[in-house]
């Protein structure tokens, strides 16, 4: 199949895998470590991702992390979000906790995404068939930072009796909700359009709620990319999960 018959889940499919290829290739590599790495692991796979994707849609616009931003794209239809590397600490220490994020987000929505997690060898994509979650368990489990869980999730987490898994990037743990390994993930504090727009892309495709932590939608393409707070979870505890953030005060951007 050419590539400008490709649907876009299929190009984003191929984008993420492309990329996080050539980053488990660099880790394998052994020449850099660190800083150094996680460094080098932005710009090679940001660099990449720009290319086939400016081949594969020459019209559309990118949002990347790793690249300056071109504010036309605020007047465009098609604006492809992406973080070339996810989790640049947990790829800088090797582990297997980060992601790549491949988005698509038309007219503010985010309809398309690929979320790989290459030291897994694994990819999750909005065209994939929806998993069938099983029943609840007993205490609802919680994806947290591993390294600074926001006090919301913590009083969530408080509330519900949750289970709390640390857990590094944001791509890997919003992955673990779509993989039914978690049935939660929470964040305020701090996130940009490139660090959700894919997950949450997956996460929707995949049935799961996922909002704005007061429940409002997630709208992308803004003119100021930051989108501090975040809520992907089962569809059955969305209410629950919202009930206790409003009960914790907290509201959008805090």
């Amino acid at each position: 199949m050419t590539q400008t018959l490709q649907t876009d889940a299929e190009l984003a499919r191929a984008v993420a895998l492309e990329a996080g290829d050539l980053l488990r290739t660099l880790c394998a590599t052994g020449d850099c470590s660190g800083a150094t790495l996680g460094k080098r692991g932005d710009e090679r796979a940001n660099a990449a991702i720009i290319a086939h994707l400016r081949t594969a849609r020459p019209d559309d616009f990118i949002l990347s992390e790793e690249a300056a931003d071109d504010r036309a794209r605020c007047s465009a239809r098609r604006v492809w979000v992406v973080d070339p590397l996810d989790g640049t600490r947990e790829f800088s220490e090797e582990r297997d906790d980060w992601a790549v994020h491949i988005g698509l987000a038309i007219d503010g929505v985010p309809v398309t995404g690929a979320v790989a997690l290459p030291a897994a060898h694994k990819v999750f994509v909005t065209d994939d068939t929806p998993p069938e979650y099983p029943p609840l368990g007993t205490r609802p489990r919680m994806v947290v930072s591993r390294s600074r869980p926001p006090e919301i999730a913590l009083a969530v987490a408080a509330a519900l009796d949750a289970e709390m898994i640390p857990m590094g990037s944001a791509g890997a743990k919003a992955m673990a909700v779509v993989e039914g390994r978690a049935d939660i993930y929470l964040h305020a504090g701090g996130q940009y359009e490139w660090d959700n727009c894919a997950p949450v892309a997956v996460a929707l495709a995949a049935g799961l709620h996922a909002s704005r932590i007061d429940g409002s939608a997630l709208v992308y393409n803004c003119v100021d990319p930051l989108l501090p707070d975040l809520l992907i979870c089962r569809e059955e505890l969305a209410d629950r999960v919202l009930a206790a953030i409003r009960d914790a005060g907290q509201s959008p951007g805090g």
